[in-house]
């Protein structure tokens, strides 16, 4: 058997925007929800119900859904440490609960925000950290609001939750987030699905990442995401190496006008953001090199492919 990378865009969504035992299960384990507390039952919200063809560019890594008690949780792959990471995360969290609320509506309507950030990279490595002489961030973080003096924590409406795979220690976890991080690492190395992973939400996961399953659209649709990853990672390469050249993070990169094209369109991929057909058109038809630059650097940033078209030309 041959498993699919779960952190690949369109896996994640595959198994997670389309069963919703499995996100209920994740969910769970990520933000410690047992017993009562537990959710018992989910609704994807309509934004996310997008077709998983290869016509639907790839590009939403969110999976966004709402609880009973009408509380929004964002769950987001992040496979790059692009610029401005965390401020995005707290930014697009607060954007969703702000959107709940019409004009003129009361603020009672508002309900809480769980943004959850699944990261192929450390944000608070543990060199950092001991360098600073603070203490160690471990792989699964949950953060809020709290009163500095009485520890009290009564501002959650908006609350964070972050997944550092790097951080996964080296053995296999039996259950809960531990294992959940263990199988967006190694899924892709298995060879059969283990014989004592337990039923439930693990397994399902793992099941539907066979590429058995995978129809000839889905497997075109996996390996163009897969290039396009691959692209990505290529250029944040090229901009760390460029940064140590020159003494600064930022800078052009050097390279045909046909490379900065397809960098401008992996980054949009991995950070999520839909691409019509016309606007990718018009990125690789752009000759122009400065123009491109420009379009890159705002790609990191921006919250839509327009802003960045439409903004940076």
């Amino acid at each position: 058997m041959i498993f699919a990378d779960l952190k690949n865009d369109f896996v994640f969504r595959r198994i997670f925007a389309a069963h919703p035992d499995i996100l209920r299960g994740l969910l769970n384990d990520l933000l410690g929800r047992q017993g009562s507390q537990a959710i018992e039952s989910i609704e994807y919200l309509p934004s996310e119900q997008l077709p998983l063809v290869v016509g639907a560019k790839l590009s939403i890594l969110d999976v966004r859904c709402r609880d009973r008690s009408g509380t929004t949780f964002v769950v987001e792959m992040q496979l790059l440490h692009v610029s401005g990471f965390l401020n995005r995360v707290v930014y697009n969290a607060c954007k969703a609960h702000v959107g709940q609320l019409e004009r003129g509506a009361s603020y009672t309507r508002l309900t809480d925000v769980v943004a959850i950030s699944i990261c192929d990279f450390a944000i608070w490595a543990d060199a950092d950290q001991d360098a600073a002489n603070l203490p160690r961030v471990p792989m699964l973080s949950r953060w809020n609001l709290t009163e500095r003096g009485s520890g009290n924590h009564g501002l959650l409406q908006v609350q964070y939750v972050f997944v550092e795979l790097p951080k996964l220690p080296p053995r296999r976890p039996e259950t809960g987030a531990e294992l959940w991080a263990w199988l967006f690492v190694h899924a892709p190395e298995l060879s059969e699905v283990p014989p004592d992973l337990p039923p439930g939400p693990h397994r399902e996961a793992v099941e539907l990442a066979n590429e058995a399953t995978f129809t000839q659209l889905e497997l075109d649709a996996y390996q163009k995401v897969m290039d396009e990853i691959e692209q990505a990672r290529q250029y944040g390469e090229d901009k760390r190496a460029e940064g140590k050249a020159e003494g600064k993070v930022e800078g052009k990169v050097e390279g045909k006008v046909e490379g900065k094209a397809e960098y401008v369109l992996a980054v949009f991929a991995i950070r999520g953001l839909p691409v019509s057909d016309r606007q990718r058109s018009q990125i690789l038809a752009c000759k122009d090199v400065e123009r491109l630059d420009r379009w890159l650097r705002s790609a990191i940033m921006a919250s839509s492919a327009a802003e960045v078209l439409d903004g940076a030309s």
